[in-house]
C-alpha cells in the first residue's frame, strides 16, 4: 500500500508505535498514515496557519456537492460554558442525577439542568409509573422549550427482596440487641418491630438460623435467631437506619445464602415496557450476573421499540465481577454500583475494583458511570466531607465517563449544591490532569472485525494524538451513528469533542460519553459543505473565533459511493 507523508507529520507522530506502514489489520498491511489514506500539508494565508488533511477511502469514485440547510442544536448549558471558559475549560466528565421527591418539580429539574445535569435517572424502585411519566415529560418539555439537552435513564428494581413497610413513615432506627420479625404477610397499618417484605418465599431458599441479614448494603445488620414458618425472628447486631424500601440480603460465611431470583422480575418487564412507551434513552439493569440477561433485554428492546434504547449493566455482585468482560462486551455501558457491590466485596478491594472496571470499559469502548455514596453526607449537610471530595477526584482521575448522585439529589436537602460540587471538582481535576500532562495512556485493544472498522479505530487513535500534540482547540466529528465520536472519547483527548450527527438516538446516547458535546444537525454526504456550514453557524454564535484551530474527523459515506468506508482527518485554522 502506498504511503505519502512529510516532515511535519513525521515529527508529530514520531513517538507513536501505531504509525507504521506495515501494520497488520485482518491479515492485510495497512499504513495508518497511508495506503488508502493520503496525507498532505498546505500553507494557508500565513505561515502559522497549517492544514493537515488525511483521508481514508475505499473504492470512492467521487463526491456529489450540494447545499443543505443545517440547524445547529446547541445545548444552552454547553454554550454558556464555552462562552465563559473557552474550549479547554469545558467540563468533560458527565453528571447523572437521580430524580426523587426532593427535585421533581419543573423548577427543580430546570435548576439541575442548568447546573450541568446530563442524564436524569429514575429509580423504578420508588414512586408510581404515573409519577415517573410526569417527570419524563417535564424533562422533555425543558429540552424542547428551554434548549436543554438532558437524556433520560430508568433503573430497574431487579429481583431483590426489599422492605414494604417497617412501621414508620420514613427512616427508623434499629437499636443493637433489639429483636424484629421479618414477614411476607400482608397487613394494614404497622406493627412495632415488624418488617413486611415483598417476597412471599423470602424465608425459604436455604436460609438458616445463624445467617446474617444485611440491610441496604450494611446500613444495619441482623442475625437470624429463629424461623417461624414463613417468618424470621432476627436480632440486631449492628445498629443503623431502615430507609423506605430498604433492600435485604442474607449471608453465610461471607457468601450470599439466598439465590434463585431472576435478573428481571415481572415488575421489571412492565417497567421496561413503560420505558419503551415513554421513549427513554437508557435502561440500567440491576443485579446483572451474566451476559445472557443483557442480551435478552437488548433483543427484547430491538423487537419492541423503533428507537435504539441503550442498556447499561450494573456491576453490584461478586458474580458480575467474575464475568465482567463478557458483561461489558454485551452491554452498551456500565454502572459501578458501589453500595451493593461493597456488601459482596471486601471494603478494601472496592477502590481497585472500581479502577479495574473503569479501565476495562475504556478498553472495550463502553461508557462507565461511578455511582453510590459519592457525596452521601450532603443528603443532610450543605458541604461534603473532604474524603468525599477526594473520592470524586479519584473517579475523575481514572477518567470515568460519568459521576452519579443518588440520594443526594433524590431525597437530599442540598441536591443543587451536591451537583455543583461534582461540577466544580470534576472541572478542577480535569484541568489539573491537563496541566500535569497526566492524560492516561491506554493500550487500546483492537475492537473492529472489518477493515473499515479497524481503519476507523486507528484514525481516531491518531486524530487524538494529533490534537494533543498540535494543541488544537477542539475536535469536530461528523458521524452517522456516533461510533467515531465514541472512539475519539475512548482516547480522552485534551480538547473537547463536538459530535455532529443527524441521528437523534445517537445524540442522546453520546450525552453519556466523556468529553463529547453532541449536536443534532442535518448532515449531507458532502463533508466540505458540512464543515463549512457548521463552522459558520458556530462562528455566528460567537463561540469560535479567528485563529482557533480545530481538528475535523468524519465517517460519513456519500450515498453514491461503492464503499462503506469514508473517513477523514483535517486540521483547520479559523480565518
Amino acid at each position: 500500500m502506498a504511503v505519502s507523508s512529510d516532515s511535519m507529520l513525521q515529527k508529530v507522530f514520531a513517538k507513536s508505535p501505531t504509525f507504521v506502514s506495515n501494520k497488520k489489520v485482518l491479515g492485510k498491511s495497512v499504513g495508518i498514515s497511508g495506503g488508502v489514506i493520503s496525507c498532505n500539508e498546505r500553507k494557508l494565508k500565513s505561515e502559522d496557519k497549517i492544514a493537515v488533511k488525511a483521508s481514508a477511502e475505499a473504492g470512492l469514485k467521487g463526491l456529489k456537492s450540494y447545499e443543505v440547510n443545517l440547524d445547529l442544536g446547541f445545548d444552552v448549558v454547553a454554550e454558556r460554558e464555552l462562552r465563559e471558559k473557552g474550549f479547554l475549560g469545558i467540563r468533560k466528565t458527565k453528571l447523572v442525577c437521580t430524580i426523587g421527591p426532593a427535585c421533581c418539580s419543573l423548577e427543580d429539574l430546570e435548576r439541575l439542568a442548568m447546573g450541568g445535569m446530563n442524564v436524569a435517572r429514575l429509580n423504578m424502585c420508588h414512586n408510581t409509573r404515573e409519577w415517573h411519566r410526569d417527570v419524563i415529560r417535564k424533562i422533555k418539555k425543558l429540552n424542547e422549550e428551554k434548549g436543554f439537552f438532558v437524556s433520560v435513564m430508568i433503573d430497574t428494581e431487579g429481583s431483590l427482596i426489599h422492605v414494604v413497610d417497617h412501621g414508620a413513615p420514613s427512616s427508623i432506627k434499629a437499636e443493637e440487641g433489639s429483636v424484629w420479625v421479618f414477614t411476607a404477610k400482608k397487613f394494614e397499618g404497622s406493627r412495632p418491630f415488624t418488617v413486611q417484605a415483598n417476597y412471599e418465599g423470602y424465608s425459604e431458599g436455604g436460609i438458616m438460623v445463624g445467617d446474617e441479614l444485611v440491610i441496604d448494603g450494611g446500613m444495619a445488620k441482623f442475625e437470624v435467631v429463629e424461623r417461624m414458618g414463613n417468618d424470621l425472628r432476627c436480632k440486631c447486631t449492628d445498629p443503623g437506619l431502615f430507609l423506605p424500601l430498604a433492600k435485604l440480603s442474607f449471608w453465610r460465611d461471607g457468601k450470599l445464602s439466598y439465590h434463585g431470583l431472576p435478573t428481571l422480575s415481572i415488575k421489571d418487564w412492565a417497567d421496561v415496557d413503560f420505558g419503551v412507551s415513554e421513549g427513554v434513552d437508557f435502561i440500567a439493569m440491576s443485579f446483572v450476573n451474566d451476559a445472557n440477561s443483557v442480551k435478552n433485554l437488548k433483543n427484547y428492546l430491538s423487537a419492541k421499540s423503533s428507537k435504539l434504547i441503550r442498556v447499561l449493566a450494573k456491576i453490584e455482585t461478586l458474580e458480575s465481577l467474575q464475568k465482567l468482560e463478557e458483561i461489558v462486551e454485551a452491554s452498551d455501558g456500565i454502572m459501578v454500583a458501589r453500595g451493593d457491590l461493597g456488601v459482596e466485596v471486601p471494603l478494601e478491594q472496592i477502590p481497585t475494583v472500581q479502577e479495574d472496571v473503569t479501565r476495562l470499559c475504556r478498553q472495550l469502548n463502553k461508557p462507565v458511570i461511578i455511582a453510590s455514596q459519592l457525596l452521601e453526607s450532603m443528603v443532610e449537610c450543605p458541604t461534603p466531607t473532604r474524603a468525599e471530595v477526594a473520592d470524586v477526584s479519584e473517579a475523575v482521575r481514572q477518567y470515568a465517563d460519568a459521576l452519579m448522585l443518588s440520594g443526594e439529589s433524590a431525597i437530599g436537602l442540598h441536591g443543587q449544591k451536591a451537583l455543583s460540587v461534582l461540577q466544580m471538582v470534576s472541572s478542577r481535576m480535569e484541568l489539573w490532569s491537563h496541566e500535569e500532562n497526566r492524560q492516561s495512556a491506554l493500550h487500546n485493544s483492537q475492537l473492529g472485525n472489518t477493515l473499515s472498522d479497524c481503519i476507523a479505530e486507528e484514525i481516531c487513535n491518531c486524530a487524538v494524538q494529533m490534537a494533543n500534540n498540535l494543541g488544537v482547540d477542539a475536535i469536530f466529528v461528523y458521524t452517522k451513528h456516533g461510533e467515531m465520536a465514541s472512539l475519539l472519547s475512548r482516547n480522552r483527548p485534551y480538547p473537547p469533542i463536538f459530535a455532529f450527527t443527524s441521528d437523534n438516538n445517537a445524540r442522546m446516547a453520546l450525552n453519556l460519553q466523556w468529553g463529547v458535546i453532541p449536536l443534532l444537525v442535518d448532515l449531507s454526504d458532502d463533508i466540505e459543505a458540512n464543515i463549512s456550514k457548521t463552522i459558520d453557524l458556530i462562528r455566528t454564535k460567537g463561540m469560535i473565533k479567528e485563529g482557533d484551530v480545530v481538528l475535523l474527523v468524519s465517517d460519513l459515506t456519500p450515498t453514491h459511493a461503492t464503499s462503506t468506508t469514508f473517513q477523514s482527518i483535517q486540521v483547520k485554522t479559523i480565518v
